[in-house]
């Protein structure tokens, strides 16, 4: 990922109800969810999360699928991966120690992801 493109992501996040979509889809897993349900979750009007799922598809962090009359969004999870890897390059000058902690969090959730779509 490119700092343009970091900092085109990193703006779609800085929206409290965008940065709240991201994580609700990220839960979801690739199965995602609908816009519906979405706006149901995120306490918001359809028209206001249509909204923000466009930026956040514009910026590369969400995608969608029509099943059927539903459209159906989930997280990018190699923009986003891309996102933290872009934070994550330069880690440290040199130092990996001093980012363990960091890529430990990553690492924790892959098992939580694979359980919750048992």
């Amino acid at each position: 990922m490119d700092q343009r493109q970091a900092l085109i992501s990193f703006g779609a996040l800085s929206q409290e109800t965008r940065l709240q979509i991201v994580r609700m889809l990220v839960i979801a897993g690739p199965g995602g969810l609908s816009a519906g349900a979405i706006a149901e979750k995120a306490d918001v009007s359809p028209s206001n999360v249509s909204f923000h799922l466009k930026e956040l598809e514009r910026a590369g962090l969400i995608n969608q699928q029509r099943e059927s009359r539903s459209i159906i969004y989930s997280a990018n999870y190699d923009a986003l991966g891309g996102l933290v890897r872009f934070l994550m390059e330069d880690c440290c000058a040199g130092h990996p120690e001093i980012c363990a902690p960091a890529a430990e969090v990553a690492a924790c959730c892959t098992p939580k992801m694979e359980e919750k779509l048992q």
